[in-house]
């Protein structure tokens, strides 16, 4: 039924609120009588959950004097109780339970209009109830019903927080988890990329050896081995990251020296026609995380552009920052795609290389250095990826 699905929400039965005694005493002390107390009914019994006066009791709800009030929800006043029809053979009144003459009672109405007991006052002689008494009556009995919500909602909260806690205890272990799974695959890209250094080192020095010959294999031998020690300094950088959880040091970094470096790193010099770098301001943020966003994003914009037309890197002074902008002229995403591909193994174009944990990566590292990171499309065709930082104090 739903009145004692209402009753088990409030948990007034099994736990009521202490507050409830102090009403109690004071519904009697307004009516002058006795007695006083606050009936629970469910659908076969009724409780007492507090009293003034008598000792609380559990009776059968078809014994109950305040079944009739709850049943036709309005308040019920009897001077006498052995003269009114509707009471002279109740057990409270006939002796069996008790010797009730004056009673009156008025209905607890809770959320969703369900009324689920009584406050009710009584006396064994009869006496009647003025106005005045009536009215305090009532709003006692909305004081009632609200003391029973905010113990409702306040078991909520107590609810929602160890739900918190225990989220909050999983995450823990989870980013302990990461932190001693980024050092085994930090210890495991260490080894191969020792080796490739190791390698072109070899090839460097043969190289050397050989004056004026090869020179483009020498710059590419020169570029690798660049990438290389960035690489080792992002597996440094990027295992810090993960131990603390996301928490770095920002700095007043310079973005046209990031772009600059990330641009090396992918092989592309300044001369070259791929990519045409604006204004870049200073920022703050972390330069080696920076650069790898910014080499993640060129990378994007290179494999999705058929390279007619640069890739466009600029900046747009924003409120309280700078919004970095990444621009090519390519296939352009879908705007119910554009969030999507910050999820971590999320990949729209199936074909395309990468593991689809690139943007998501660049996502974790912008928002630790309290920025935001998108994907916009571009007016004329392409896509613009962009991240926001905070300007670097004056």
């Amino acid at each position: 039924m739903a009145v004692d699905a209402a009753i088990a929400e409030y948990g007034v039965i099994e736990n009521p609120p202490t507050a409830l005694q102090a009403v109690v005493e004071m519904a009697a002390i307004v009516a002058g009588t006795p007695m006083a107390a606050i009936n629970i009914l469910t659908s076969d019994s009724q409780h007492q959950v507090a009293t003034f006066g008598f000792a609380a009791s559990v009776c059968a709800r078809e014994d109950s004097m305040c079944r009739l009030a709850v049943e036709q929800q309005k308040p019920i006043v009897v001077p006498d109780a052995q003269h009114d029809d509707r009471f002279r053979d109740n057990p409270f009144v006939t002796g069996e339970i008790g010797d009730v003459r004056f009673y009156a009672s008025h209905p607890l109405r809770v959320r969703g209009g369900v009324v689920i007991g009584t406050l009710c006052v009584f006396d064994e002689a009869a006496r009647e109830l003025g106005d005045p008494q009536r009215r305090s009556l009532a709003m006692l009995a909305d004081r009632i019903v609200d003391i029973l919500e905010l113990a409702r909602r306040t078991r909520e909260l107590d609810l929602a927080l160890q739900e918190m806690t225990g989220l909050r205890d999983e995450l823990r272990r989870s980013n302990e988890h990461l932190s001693a799974f980024a050092g085994e695959v930090s210890h495991d890209l260490a080894g191969p990329l020792s080796t490739v250094t190791l390698s072109l080192g070899q090839i460097e020095d043969r190289l050397e050896a050989l004056p004026g010959e090869a020179p483009e294999l020498s710059r590419w031998v020169d570029t690798g081995l660049r990438g290389a020690d960035r690489m080792y300094a992002m597996i440094r950088e990027f295992l810090a990251f993960a131990r603390v959880g996301g928490l770095i040091d920002p700095r007043p970094t310079n973005l046209a020296a990031v772009v600059s470096d990330a641009c090396l790193d992918l092989g592309v010099d300044p001369t070259d026609r791929r990519v045409v770098v604006g204004e870049l301001p200073i920022v703050l943020g972390n330069s080696g995380q920076l650069r790898a966003v910014v080499q993640n994003l060129l990378t994007n914009a290179f494999k999705f552009s058929d390279g007619t037309e640069p890739v466009e890197v600029g900046a747009v002074q924003i409120e309280g920052g700078w919004r970095i902008e990444v621009a090519d002229r390519g296939v352009g995403i879908a705007v119910e795609d554009a969030r999507r591909v910050f999820e971590p193994l999320v990949r729209i174009d199936a074909e395309a290389e990468g593991t689809g944990i690139g943007l998501s990566t660049c996502r974790r590292i912008i928002r630790a250095q309290g920025g935001e990171i998108g994907l916009d499309p571009r007016e004329g065709g392409g896509t613009i990826a962009w991240f926001s930082l905070p300007a670097a104090a004056a």
